[in-house]
């Protein structure tokens, strides 16, 4: 039984949950939604890029398979595909957009001495 931490979580603490949630309801993006709010959905996609996988099939497929450990790696609930593809295509995509460049931009400020060139 795995007992620490499973990599997908600590990832995702370091994600601003706060401001993500702010962004999200700058654009209503969890407007009429019950099961599968924002944050469900940008964890999935990152356990998606983390766990290279190549299709939104192969996405939910992955979810699935670790259901049990779902709440833990911070997805909620598993996603099924059409929640996922409903998701992907009724969602602002302005809300990633926004918080993908708050991410680059923290990540420019906090860089450590020319390690990573982030600009341009």
């Amino acid at each position: 039984m795995h007992n620490g931490k499973y990599v997908l979580s600590p990832f995702l603490d370091f994600i601003d949950k706060d401001v993500f949630l702010r962004i999200s309801n700058k654009y209503n993006g969890n407007r009429y939604v019950k099961d599968f709010p924002c944050w469900n959905q940008l964890a999935v996609m990152v356990f998606g890029q983390l766990s290279n996988r190549e299709s939104l099939r192969d996405v939910v497929l992955a979810t699935q398979a670790h259901a049990s450990k779902a709440f833990h790696l911070g997805f909620g609930k598993y996603a099924t595909r059409s929640n996922l593809s409903k998701a992907n295509a009724n969602r602002d995509y302005r809300i990633f957009e926004e918080f993908a460049y708050r991410v680059v931009d923290e990540a420019r400020r906090c860089r450590a001495e020319d390690i990573f060139k982030l600009g341009g």
